[in-house]
């Protein structure tokens, strides 16, 4: 298995390890109800190193993007970042990602874990344009520190003004006494925060500095168990579960991220255009239950009649609302908030409500 640079402090701090796309990764430390609610009522730390970072560089940089990506770069500032998706020939999704405007003639995509070697493939195989890509994943280090007080710790330790960076910015400056670090609005979990990316070789330096800073506020480290609970909580996607190569954009509800603008064409275009104007098959939902129970992924969603009318791809007992949220995809007409729909757990049939997300406002 892989590792990242703060593997051996996971381990040394007693973490419950698995495996999770090639790295070996914490999945819980105190336990994920406790993990989750840190986060919710003040800060924790997620390791996120695994993920995958690419940086496009040159003359034809946003030509690529714009050949490659659903949403519209060219209107993206430096300093800003985008959330996006690769689609593929068919209309499905190859990732999930963000897209950094770095410099000009510079940005930064970052991938998901699971799909780097995937991802990295793909930008190769449709970089027609001749852009200069670089694949830094294995030299980057990323610590996610999210929770309302984030923000409080982690200006201890930068001279750069955190109150300044609006949601989906970024800045790059010196933390920690580290150069050359980026410092991103952005997380998974609902509860603001900020995405530090910077070298390897600066990652214990910087994890320490933090972890000195926020002994006033109980800060934590969390583990992937509460990653996945928290965005799940938010109605955030995750590849592999509510997207994949089969699932289209539109499906997913990332409509407002796939933009048919003049000039921009990228793979599957017009079939996703069409299924925007025509209407798809199948819509993801967010679904409250309203009797005791957890939806899983791959359970039934059922009708009054206890006919299939589609799948959970996510689920959990959410540790705010004490109750069993979840996504799932449905024929349209099942996906309108207020709908009744049925999530079958061990044979019984749990009545849920369609909701709109997020599930923890």
């Amino acid at each position: 298995m892989k590792t990242t640079p703060f593997t051996d402090v996971h381990i040394a701090l007693g973490a419950k390890m698995h495996e999770f796309a090639g790295y070996n990764m914490p999945i819980e430390y105190t336990g994920i109800i406790d993990e989750h609610l840190t986060v919710c009522n003040g800060v924790g730390v997620f390791d996120v190193s695994h993920m995958g970072e690419f940086w496009v560089k040159g003359p034809n940089a946003l030509s690529f993007i714009q050949s490659i990506t659903s949403n519209d770069a060219s209107g993206l500032p430096i300093g800003k970042a985008q959330y996006t998706c690769f689609p593929n020939d068919k209309g499905g999704i190859v990732d999930d990602l963000l897209v950094y405007h770095y410099e000009p003639e510079k940005y930064l995509l970052v991938v998901n874990a699971g799909n780097t070697a995937k991802d990295w493939d793909w930008c190769v195989q449709h970089n027609t344009v001749g852009a200069e890509l670089e694949n830094a994943s294995d030299k980057t280090g990323q610590l996610a520190i999210q929770g309302p007080k984030a923000m409080e710790v982690l200006q201890r330790l930068t001279p750069v003004d955190l109150s300044a960076i609006p949601y989906y910015s970024f800045v790059t400056g010196e933390f920690a006494g580290c150069k050359n670090v980026i410092i991103s609005n952005t997380g998974y979990t609902g509860a603001g925060g900020f995405e530090l990316y910077f070298y390897n070789s600066d990652a214990m330096t910087i994890w320490n500095a933090i972890f000195e800073a926020g002994k006033p506020e109980g800060i934590k480290p969390i583990g992937l168990g509460a990653r996945d609970t928290l965005r799940l909580e938010m109605g955030f996607c995750l590849y592999g579960n509510d997207l994949n190569d089969t699932t289209s954009p539109i499906e997913a509800g990332l409509g407002w991220i796939t933009k048919f603008v003049d000039g921009k064409d990228f793979p599957a275009k017009a079939l996703l255009e069409n299924q925007k104007k025509e209407g798809v098959n199948r819509k993801l939902c967010a679904f409250e239950l309203l009797e005791k129970g957890i939806p899983r992924h791959g359970y039934e969603i059922v009708d009054e009649n206890d006919t299939v009318i589609g799948e959970v791809t996510s689920g959990t007992m959410s540790p705010v609302l004490k109750i069993g949220i979840g996504m799932g995809y449905v024929k349209p007409e099942f996906a309108k908030p207020g709908t009744s729909i049925y999530i079958k757990v061990r044979n019984k049939s749990l009545k849920a409500q369609v909701v709109k997300p997020p599930f923890r406002k």
